[in-house]
């Protein structure tokens, strides 16, 4: 089978199907059942559909995964989506795995229609599928696996296990009745200030995001899922949210021919089924000033014409300010269909959306003919899913499936192959005085429970006489005074950061009290060890550290590989793939090998 083939072509062969078989044979023979049915059944359901049931298969709702009582506003909200608005699809948001798959085959049976389900699976299919913490023990409930983020990938600099994450995350998505990963994020991070890519983004370097985004999109669509490049045109040379506001990103054309356009060509030439727009302003494509979501120029034009993707548009969430500061929600939505939008994810309100779609027809904006051709796609995305004769998972097979310890293995591989050195002036990694007291301090916000638990616990195996405190960034009036004083009581201290990227990040910048305080550690000779959870350029605010670790991400597994290599009880491997200006170069990174004891 040819990977460089038309989107789908995996997909219509390989299918795993919601029986959630685990052989290879078993899945591709059930996969043949997925075009048994010809195009024909497309076709007639098309032909079966009125104006605003076309509409309602291109606008997919929000929803958690969580456990909602039958007679609940929310239940009753979700019954009225699919058996009254007939929608054609949801995006799921965080629950147990076992909730999220019961609750996908509660829709699927209220459907006449198959639906489609699509999640932000960028660190795997527990990146929305776990049961969280259980406070106040913050005890972890366990789910599918988490791997590290994609930037700790490009530091592995290995296309292998970009594939395996593809591979397990399609098969764990698909045995909890997920079709469609949004993922991978194709944007190239160039811009140190971003406050929301950022570690999302393989890197700096064009031509590796390229090398791993393809990866991570043949690992996932041989195996039945559809991949979804991301955000196209290119998001990673802005300093502004796209969830909060609306970005500009003034690069030139031949720029964004030789930077942010790679990754997403090599995806098109590599057969990705589906790519999602990008709520933010590029005048060198269209000077017109409106968001790529919304350009006929970015989408029809360029992402269509100049780059032949044949396959799903699906917009970023249609509930960002990006797009609806400018237009509203029912104008926005119109523009996006009017320029190529195939599905409309995320609307602040359902039924409305669904009737701007509608009026678009009704006031000339497109034509039913342009309507029909994305209803098309969402229904032959059915039809090669093979959800036309099977749309239920196996709930019983699912334990088999999600979470399985051969899988949290690879993701440890990835954790551990990604930790990345950047700097170690002193010597002091690795850690050779098991005797020695030792402080860890984390720096995180209040509601990040696992921040430092699997990391402090990784290193207590080892080190008896570990102290540890916590930070809340949000605690303006902390008493550093008293962390200062007990830094002093100890032979080593380490500091570790859990600020990054998110949704509702305007700046990556740590809070001044906490860099002052760093800073004095430094000048009272305590040499403090940096780890870095979450924004990998906070060297540029800790400059004078001499040691600073990057651990890309705060999930447990990646707590627990940086605690292994300040130990010394892994090898540390990792290499840069993006610039820390001025202080560390792309490709840096000290190795150290594994200490036998």
């Amino acid at each position: 089978m040819m990977r460089n083939s038309k989107p789908f072509l995996a997909l219509a062969f390989v299918l795993v199907a919601a029986s959630c078989k685990t052989t290879a044979s078993n899945s591709a023979e059930t996969g043949q059942l997925g075009v048994a049915i010809s195009s024909r059944w497309t076709d007639s359901v098309l032909a079966s559909l009125t104006l605003r049931e076309k509409a309602a298969q291109i606008v997919w709702p929000w929803v958690l995964g969580d456990y909602v009582s039958g007679d609940s506003p929310q239940w009753r909200r979700l019954t009225q989506y699919i058996q009254q608005d007939k929608v054609g699809g949801f995006i799921i948001s965080v629950g147990s795995p076992t909730e999220v798959a019961a609750k996908l085959n509660a829709f699927q049976s209220m459907s006449k229609v198959p639906l489609l389900f699509g999640a932000d699976l960028e660190a795997g299919a527990g990146f929305r599928a776990r049961g969280g913490y259980f406070v106040p023990n913050a005890i972890d409930l366990g789910g599918a696996i988490v791997f590290p983020p994609e930037m700790a990938i490009g530091a592995t600099g290995d296309t292998t296990l970009a594939y395996e994450q593809g591979r397990l995350t399609a098969q764990e998505g698909r045995a909890l009745g997920i079709h469609i990963a949004y993922a991978p994020v194709l944007d190239v991070n160039n811009n140190p200030d971003n406050p929301v890519i950022n570690t999302r983004s393989y890197g700096e370097d064009p031509n590796l995001v390229a090398r791993m985004g393809v990866a991570f999109i043949h690992g996932l669509q041989d195996h039945g899922m559809i991949a979804t490049g991301k955000h196209f045109p290119g998001h990673g040379d802005t300093g502004v949210n796209s969830h909060l506001a609306l970005p500009v990103v003034t690069a030139s054309r031949s720029r964004l021919d030789t930077v942010e356009l790679v990754p997403f060509r090599a995806a098109v030439k590599g057969g990705v089924g589906a790519i999602m727009s990008f709520h933010g302003v590029m005048p060198a494509l269209d000077s017109s000033n409106v968001p790529g979501t919304l350009s006929p120029k970015v989408l029809t034009e360029l992402l269509r014409g100049e780059m032949g993707f044949k396959g799903m548009i699906i917009s970023d969430a249609m509930d960002m300010r990006g797009v609806l500061d400018q237009f509203g929600a029912a104008e926005a939505a119109k523009r996006g269909i009017a320029a190529g939008i195939d599905v409309l994810i995320q609307p602040s309100d359902v039924a409305q959306t669904i009737d701007a779609v509608v009026a678009g027809v009704n006031e000339g904006r497109y034509t039913v003919a342009r309507l029909d051709s994305s209803v098309r796609r969402v229904l032959e995305t059915k039809r090669r899913l093979g959800l036309a004769q099977k749309k239920l998972v196996d709930l019983n097979a699912l334990r088999f499936l999600v979470g399985d310890s051969s899988n949290v293995q690879v993701a440890r591989r990835v954790a551990e192959k990604s930790i990345t050195l950047v700097k170690d002036s002193l010597k002091q990694i690795p850690l050779t005085a098991i005797g020695a007291r030792v402080l860890s301090i984390t720096l995180a916000r209040r509601t990040d429970l696992p921040a430092g638990n699997a990391f402090n616990a990784e290193l207590r195996s080892r080190l008896p006489n570990l102290r540890t405190e916590f930070v809340a960034t949000e605690d303006a009036a902390l008493n550093y005074p008293r962390l200062i004083a007990a830094a002093d009581s100890a032979d080593v201290t380490i500091v570790s950061s859990y600020m990054g990227q998110g949704s509702d990040v305007v700046t990556l910048n740590a809070p001044q009290p906490f860099t002052n305080f760093v800073q004095s550690l430094a000048q009272r000779g305590r040499k403090p060890i940096v780890v870095s959870f979450g924004n990998p350029y906070l060297l540029q605010q800790l400059p004078w550290i001499g040691t600073y670790l990057i651990a890309w991400g705060g999930f447990p597994v990646s707590q627990t590989a940086a605690a292994r290599a300040l130990l010394g009880t892994s090898a540390i491997s990792g290499h840069l793939p993006i610039t820390i200006p001025p202080y560390a170069g792309r490709g840096a990174g000290e190795e150290r090998a594994a200490q036998s004891r």
